[in-house]
């Protein structure tokens, strides 16, 4: 690998890979896109099945079936719109906001241990560089994600979802 664009699509390629809470006979890990999409749903609120599918980049009967899935799993709740739309939509359950804090409280755990031995200020210019990387993205495919408040994207993310 010669370039570094060759490099960065190397390491995101075994960045993907990996899961940061995983562990082999873990029953309380979720899976990559159940938590992808709880997590969405804690971010933005109860949205519908177009909804998620676009802000995830799915189809309608990918998002059904996952949503399906995660009903009867105890995670989601079919719900009227709250501002009283047509199509149901989902949020997530009690039980749904434990799992997706119990998993990223894991996660956190293991970016602890993992990052360890890197210097403060290290692992704060990694997490900015996620974040300018993830936008980029987010841009370029046209799905802005919600982020929490304080964080550099979010004040984009919020100053266009006004527009």
């Amino acid at each position: 690998m010669d370039k570094p664009l060759d490099s960065i699509e190397f390491e995101t390629m075994l960045f993907g890979r990996y899961s940061l809470a995983s562990r082999k006979g873990n029953e309380r890990n979720l899976d990559r896109s159940v938590y992808t999409l709880l997590a969405r749903l804690h971010m933005e609120g109860p949205m519908t099945i177009g909804q998620l599918g676009d802000a995830l980049g799915l189809d309608d009967s990918t998002v059904n079936r996952q949503t399906a899935a995660m009903v009867k799993a105890g995670l989601l709740k079919r719900i009227a719109d709250p501002y009283g739309g047509m199509a149901r939509k989902f949020r997530t359950t009690a039980e749904g906001e434990r799992r997706l804090e119990a998993q990223r409280a894991d996660s956190v755990r293991h970016l602890d241990t993992i990052l360890s031995d890197w210097a403060p200020e290290d692992v704060a210019a990694f997490g900015a560089y996620l974040e300018r990387f993830n936008s980029d993205i987010e841009r370029y495919h046209g799905r802005p994600w919600p982020r929490p408040a304080g964080t550099i994207s979010s004040a984009r993310f919020h100053r266009d979802a006004a527009r």
